[in-house]
């Protein structure tokens, strides 16, 4: 397995991100090569620094950087020897079965629908977050954040996506899935959420529960939440925002823990061709050490060719 992480996406790039190399390389598999994407002196002289020396990383070298701040579609076209640009080629040609950046995430969107492009059939990829519930186990929210705006299709297609990812990487068997609402009543939302209610209860492909309310993001009433990427992007924020205000407050417990950004590390972009991952951009060490560990489980799980599979 190969596992291509952009060397120099985030806000603490490069050093955090070989530094997260370098720890999650005493935790992979032996068979686990990572391969890092970016400036080649810059990563070398980090690997010294980290004083690795074994055989599980790989540089590829790339000249040029797309910032934060750039336009995703200009910068792409701009900067095709970019760490982004450069790692969506390797994913594209198959040198690697995933790609991992804490850097530009519009870019990293755009990246992966003109490289791998979308699995056909998927009205629009989405990015899934995980919700740790109060049972230990995690539940995917789809969408958080790559699609403002959703008509009804696009919400049942959601939940379609989000089970068969939830099945395979998480080994869940029916993934119960449920429609964020302002109440549980069938009759209750806007007008896009009543009518993605009706076909999400319709599909025989899900095991639909209903409508959740903000009140059970982390009461373990579903392993699949369907939203709009406005809503999920609030409501997945604020869940991350627990673990700081706790921590500010005195606080410490292994639920509210697991609120933290770092314990898992990255988002996935599901509905493509390909094993994409997105880290947030103040991603520390060991948020890209774990991000590595979800990529790893993703590429065993292969849930983006179940998803390919079940939408032929």
């Amino acid at each position: 397995m190969r596992i291509a992480v952009d060397a120099m996406g985030g806000d603490f790039a490069p050093e955090a991100i070989v530094e997260g190399v370098v720890m999650a390389t005493t935790e992979l598999p032996s068979d686990v090569t990572i391969v890092l994407v970016g400036k080649q002196p810059v990563i070398e002289s980090l690997l010294q620094k980290y004083n690795y020396a074994g055989s599980g990383v790989e540089i590829v070298h790339a000249e040029d950087v797309i910032e934060m701040g750039e336009h995703p579609t200009k910068a792409l076209s701009q900067k095709p020897n970019s760490s982004i640009g450069v790692g969506f080629k390797l994913l594209r040609d198959k040198l690697v079965d995933a790609f991992c950046s804490a850097g530009n995430t519009g870019a990293m969107h755009v990246g992966a629908l003109f490289s791998i492009k979308a699995i056909e059939g998927v009205m629009r990829p989405a990015i899934a977050g995980f919700v740790p519930q109060l049972s230990g186990k995690f539940a995917v929210i789809v969408d958080i954040g790559a699609n403002a705006d959703c008509k009804p299709e696009m919400l049942l297609q959601f939940g379609e996506i989000g089970s068969i990812y939830a099945q395979y990487t998480f080994g869940i068997d029916k993934p119960r899935v449920a429609l964020m609402n302002i109440g549980e009543e069938e009759q209750k939302g806007s007008l896009v959420a009543q009518a993605a209610y009706q076909l999400l209860k319709n599909s025989r492909k899900i095991n639909f529960v209903g409508n959740m309310e903000g009140g059970d993001f982390f009461r373990d009433k579903a392993d699949v939440i369907v939203t709009d990427g406005f809503t999920g992007n609030i409501l997945f924020k604020m869940g991350e925002s627990i673990y700081e205000i706790t921590k500010e407050l005195g606080l410490q417990h292994d639920f509210t823990d697991k609120t933290n950004y770092e314990s898992v590390g990255g988002s996935p972009i599901v509905g493509v061709n390909g094993n994409v991952i997105i880290a947030h951009g103040i991603s520390s060490s060991l948020a890209i050490k774990n991000m590595l560990s979800l990529a790893k489980r993703q590429v065993d799980s292969g849930a983006y060719t179940k998803i390919a599979q079940a939408l032929s």
